[in-house]
């Protein structure tokens, strides 16, 4: 037999091993379904089909209240992953709907409405105490940030300590704009809801309510949100010398090149 005959028992030359796959990313959500489950169909529902000639006020509001409910299930189902601020939109979702069948006051409606961003911003503030506050999971989350690149940074720039008082003035704005949206719900609610509860003339003003939600109290709540992320960022390639390209997370496609 040759010398360069291969041996029986020597393995044959074959491709080489898969790479190993990269960690698959949460689903982006869909902004638009978002916005026209939880907010349009709602209202259009509660404005024109909560009569006695169409659905009326009770299976007007229930029929209304299942839409963003389903969102909620449909969005947990396509990308697999809690979220804290949903889990509460969706038990706010729900107990409007026990409310609204139990035609309990447009008072309550008011409590819960400032009640639901309220318990958010205490538990924001409490998380200022824990290891790990809450602003990491909302703002300094590590599918948007390179968490391990910037506290790599951070510690060769021996600027822990500073980057913890950074998370704890970031956890505390980040509540008051929790108190703040909490304080424009029960304004908002105490000036529209008027009328008697189950009647069409209520529902409607539940229509209003939720349309007028969108330019009185999500949007500042959103600008104030998006201030203490600025804020955050701007610390980080502070403390750390990196630009805001490095500090945000590649998308999966840019890492492979």
């Amino acid at each position: 037999m040759s010398d360069i005959e291969p041996s029986a028992t020597e393995p044959l030359p074959g491709p080489p091993p898969a790479a190993a796959a990269a960690p698959a990313h949460p689903k982006a959500e869909n902004l638009l379904l978002n916005i026209v489950c939880n907010v349009a169909v709602p209202t259009a529902i509660l404005s024109w089909m909560s009569g006695d000639r169409w659905l009326g006020p009770k299976w007007g509001l229930v029929v209304a209240l299942a839409f963003p409910v389903g969102y909620g299930v449909y969005d947990f189902v396509a990308r697999r992953r809690w979220n804290f601020i949903s889990i509460i939109g969706f038990v706010s979702v729900l107990v409007s709907g026990g409310f609204g069948l139990l035609k309990v006051d447009g008072f309550w409606f008011a409590v819960k409405d400032a009640a639901i961003p309220g318990i958010i911003g205490l538990v924001v503030l409490a998380s200022m105490r824990a290891k790990t506050p809450l602003v990491t999971e909302l703002l300094y989350n590590p599918q948007m940030i390179d968490v391990e690149k910037v506290e790599e940074k951070l510690a060769a720039h021996n600027a822990q300590a500073r980057f913890a008082r950074l998370l704890r003035t970031s956890t505390g704005l980040l509540s008051l704009a929790f108190f703040v949206s909490a304080a424009l719900n029960y304004a908002l609610a105490r000036h529209l809801l008027r009328s008697p509860p189950g009647t069409e003339a209520f529902n409607g003003e539940l229509a209003k309510m939720h349309l007028l939600s969108w330019p009185v109290i999500v949007l500042p709540s959103m600008a104030m949100m998006m201030f203490v992320l600025w804020r955050l960022l701007r610390g980080i390639t502070a403390l750390t010398g990196l630009s805001l390209d490095d500090v945000f997370r590649a998308p999966p496609e840019k890492k492979s090149s």
